[in-house]
């Protein structure tokens, strides 16, 4: 049995509701998706029960009316995980950075380019737009129209 194959196997047995859920892409490559009530707990259950010890970088998604999480986790095997949560844009994310201190850039970069909202974060610099960015501007959402002199204050920093 390939090592993604019990990887799936061993997802689907502890969250029934995975069945189905957990999609090997090649040999090397898994993706699932858990809802926001659950998420935490599979992302826990990876990091902690199958060896996820790498956060790779996560990646942020306007999906119009939700906002779209990615996180990319690896074992130093080089199997990677994929999981998606998503969120209503009205509703706030909770942080990983409690398990993986580093996600804290990749967090904020999600808050500064689409507007998320994510408990927990710890207090830092802006990322990666300058500090002199307009707050309720959020460049990569799909409905964003800037300001007038919004996207030229930006890039004057």
């Amino acid at each position: 049995m390939s090592e993604a194959t019990e990887i799936k196997e061993a997802l689907e047995a502890r969250f029934p509701a995975l069945k189905d859920a957990v999609r090997i892409q090649r040999e090397k490559r898994l993706w699932t998706a858990a809802d926001k009530a659950l998420f935490r707990e599979v992302f826990t259950y990876a990091a902690d029960e199958l060896g996820f010890t790498i956060l790779c970088t996560i990646t942020g998604l306007d999906l119009g009316a939700e906002l779209g999480f990615l996180y990319h986790m690896a074992r130093e095997s080089g199997v990677m995980l994929n999981i998606e949560g998503r969120c209503p844009k009205t509703e706030s994310w909770g942080t990983v950075t409690d398990r993986f201190p580093g996600a804290a850039d990749y967090e904020r970069e999600i808050v500064d380019l689409l507007g998320a909202r994510i408990d927990g974060l710890p207090p830092g610099a802006r990322y990666p737009l300058p500090d002199d960015w307009p707050e309720d501007e959020h460049p990569l959402l799909k409905d964003w129209k800037p300001r007038t002199g919004a996207a030229d204050e930006g890039a004057k920093a």
